[in-house]
């Protein structure tokens, strides 16, 4: 850990010494590649820096008790067992920070939610999620790109796929994909019993041009009038978008943009997004970090998290965790479910790096 630490520490001085070069400012691509890097390694720097005074501090308190007076031993042992706590904390902080880095956290997410089973209640719960992580983006401060809604005539949704682009997206909302499950009683329910129902959820990190090249001769391209809302302008104009992938069969429709260009691209940054997933999948043959595998069929029985409205909680089945805060869940406020979901991501890859 300790050899790792020292050749990061290296890399870190280098790349201070060269983005303070007035050559490599003058090529800009080049310097902020550089700055990026660079500012990578500033935590994980910063901390061993704190660590290698932790134990300088420590290596005087032993001097001190060895060869100070009284006075000066009884303040150094206390100053031990402090140093010996911080120290054994930071090298935790350490162990955290070099567990391999998501190279997808920084990205913007595409985000698809669609109905499972339950019908017209599977879908009111799903715009009610679509809304929850709106609610959550905005409090972020990040911005919503809508792509494409198939909504029911109740305002449920058959299938939204939308774009939150800020940086760090992807890395709390990844956890995000699966089975959400709904317990409540229906608006349409006269007896009164709680129906269960079920929504699916797919997270996607955004793919950059250079990362996944499309030959046009396996796209498939439709365009069609927009069956939402629109007056006059969606029964005239063909300006939605159907993109099929011939080689996978995956199709993208959008239908937001009254432009049929800004509704094709939308749809190929959706595309994307899928094939960089789906291409993943295949070369890694990790079938549990498939969307579709992620998603599921949306049973009732396949769940990542249930939503209680009778008893006011959230539940995560993959870590245990409870809330007993609802309403404030699906306003958005996601933050202490997602901090919990990444420590225990973490503590899963320190229990395989220790193995």
């Amino acid at each position: 850990m300790f050899e790792k630490l020292e050749s990061i520490k290296e890399r870190f001085d280098y790349l201070t010494e060269q983005i303070s070069k007035p050559e490599i400012i003058a090529d800009r691509e080049t310097w902020q590649k550089l700055v990026k890097e660079h500012s990578s390694l500033q935590e994980t720097v910063d901390k061993y820096a704190e660590y290698k005074q932790a134990q300088k501090d420590m290596e005087e308190c032993k001097a001190l008790l060895e060869e100070g007076d009284d006075e000066l031993r009884e303040l150094a042992k206390a100053e031990s067992e402090e140093l010996k706590n911080a120290i054994a904390s930071l090298t935790d902080e350490l162990k955290v920070l070099l567990l391999p880095k998501d190279p997808n956290d920084e990205k913007n997410v595409v985000i698809e939610v669609r109905a499972g089973a339950g019908g017209e209640e599977a879908g009111l719960f799903g715009a009610e999620l679509v809304r929850m992580y709106h609610r959550f983006a905005e409090r972020n401060r990040w911005g919503i790109e809508e792509i494409n809604n198939n909504i029911t005539d109740l305002g449920g949704v058959k299938e939204v796929t939308f774009m939150i682009t800020g940086k760090g997206a992807y890395s709390k909302l990844k956890f995000e994909s699966g089975v959400h499950r709904v317990q409540r009683v229906p608006a349409t329910e006269s007896q009164g019993r709680v129906h269960t129902s079920t929504a699916t959820v797919a997270v996607l990190p955004e793919v950059e041009d250079i990362e996944i090249e499309i030959n046009e001769k396996d796209l498939k391209i439709d365009t069609y009038r927009s069956g939402g809302a629109g007056g006059q302008h969606v029964n005239k104009t063909e300006s939605a978008i159907r993109i099929t992938h011939l080689p996978t069969g995956l199709v993208v429709t959008c239908e937001d943009e009254r432009s049929q260009i800004k509704n094709r691209d939308k749809a190929m940054k959706v595309l994307k997004s899928r094939l960089y997933d789906f291409y993943q999948t295949q070369a890694d043959k990790k079938y549990a970090d498939n969307r579709k595998a992620q998603v599921g069929t949306g049973d009732r029985s396949e769940r990542i998290r249930t939503y209680n409205y009778p008893q006011g909680r959230v539940t995560d089945h993959r870590i245990g965790l409870t809330l007993y805060a609802l309403d404030q869940f699906l306003d958005g406020d996601l933050e202490e479910m997602i901090e919990a979901l990444q420590i225990a991501a973490q503590n899963a890859q320190l229990t395989n790096m220790n193995d």
